[in-house]
């Protein structure tokens, strides 16, 4: 779909873009922790999940216009609840009847707010995604009270997105490609960094399979050390990859980065991890990564991302956002980079997860590996919140 293009520029700033009114007073914020139970869990290499969380953000404004957030919450297992009670008890006495010209404003003044409390406690993490699920909705909100599609106020001009399956554990994980193809993908994302000699055959089986035209990626979760990610990357040259990710731990000088870039023919990718516009300038110009991967959910919101995003496309660098979670951040994350443009491609879990797919969507169908997300309002889905009730709840 096209459409007259809306300076998203003048959003971000605090000025009201044509068609956008951006001031908002906040009167209510709602925030809904679930957890669904999982018949198998989803291994990384840094640990297991047994079930999967969400946490909601709904906020209603003094007009009583509405929107929907999501807060990044997978680790530790208790991480929901403890992030649900930041957004209660920290964000909304910050964030309730005050007047904000734009959601930037907003999340300028929450980031300022709580610098010194994030100092004091060392939970930066947390209280950054509190922000971020926080940031999430209010586009969401000033998206759906001016009747425009997020990606429209972002200032796209074409509503499709390339997507990929993630989240591919290493049991089997060629049957789980194959069942992810029959459901219109055509790129895959394997889970690594459980051995060498599991990881190198777990791709040999899903790459003999795979057709023209099909992708093929790996992540790595942080499991190697430098000696152990140059002992790997050789390995991997003969799979084609499109990217290898966080094969590095995320706080690894960028030396290190760049000599392991210098010794591979892959793009190495990384971002999820790496919180703060100082600290993405300081990847983009180190010029170590061929693929950009913020999480909107973890550090930032759209706020916060979207400059990163348009630096990130300036310096020539694939952007394509990490998400792993319900299905709120992912129409989010849909959304922004169908406005960012370019050849990146949405991360979509492989794994089962009713609180994503009860909540996504028009990203839940899928054509030739793309997905469309239409001109409805804001984020484009109705979040019935207890209709996902009652999937965590076995009904």
């Amino acid at each position: 779909m096209t459409g007259s293009t809306i300076d998203s520029r003048s959003l971000l700033p605090g000025v009201p873009a044509a068609g956008v009114p951006a001031a908002f007073t906040i009167a209510r914020i709602d925030v809904h922790v679930l957890r669904c139970p999982i018949a198998t869990p989803v291994r990384t290499s840094f640990g297991v999940m047994h079930d999967r969380p969400a946490v909601l953000v709904r906020l209603e404004d003094t007009e009583g216009a509405h929107g929907w957030g999501e807060v990044w919450c997978n680790f530790p297992s208790c991480g929901a609840e403890h992030r649900a009670r930041l957004v209660e008890t920290v964000i909304a006495p910050l964030a309730l009847r005050t007047r904000f010209e734009s959601p930037r404003a907003c999340f300028e003044h929450l980031q300022s707010a709580t610098a010194v409390l994030a100092l004091q406690t060392g939970e930066h993490g947390p209280i950054a995604q509190a922000i971020a699920g926080t940031d999430l909705a209010l586009w969401d909100l000033i998206s759906r009270r001016a009747g425009l599609p997020l990606w429209r106020v972002l200032g796209g001009n074409r509503d499709d997105v390339a997507v990929y399956a993630s989240g591919i554990n290493p049991d089997a994980p060629e049957q789980v490609v194959a069942r992810q193809r029959a459901q219109g993908y055509r790129a895959f994302k394997l889970k690594i960094g459980f051995g060498r000699e599991r990881d190198l055959g777990n791709l040999e089986r899903v790459r003999q399979d795979m057709s023209a035209g099909e992708s093929l990626m790996v992540d790595a979760n942080q499991g190697w050390d430098l000696a152990g990610a140059h002992a790997m990357i050789g390995a991997l040259e003969r799979f084609d990859l499109d990217w290898i990710e966080e094969p590095l731990r995320a706080d690894r000088p960028w030396s290190d980065w760049q000599g392991l870039r210098d010794a591979s023919r892959t793009p190495l990718a990384a971002g999820e991890n790496v919180a703060g516009e100082a600290a993405f300038e300081a990847l983009i110009a180190a010029r170590a990564l061929g693929v950009v991967q913020p999480d909107i959910a973890k550090w930032g919101g759209i706020s916060g991302t979207w400059p990163v995003v348009r630096r990130v496309r300036e310096a020539g660098l694939r952007y394509c956002p990490h998400f792993l979670g319900a299905g709120v951040g992912l129409l989010h994350s849909a959304h922004l980079l169908a406005a960012a443009g370019g050849d990146g491609m949405l991360e979509i879990d492989a794994n089962p997860n009713p609180l994503r797919s009860l909540s996504c969507g028009a990203v839940g169908t899928l054509d030739h590996g793309r997905a469309r997300l239409g001109d409805a309002p804001g984020i484009g889905v109705a979040v019935d919140i207890e209709a996902l009730r009652a999937v965590c709840a076995g009904q």
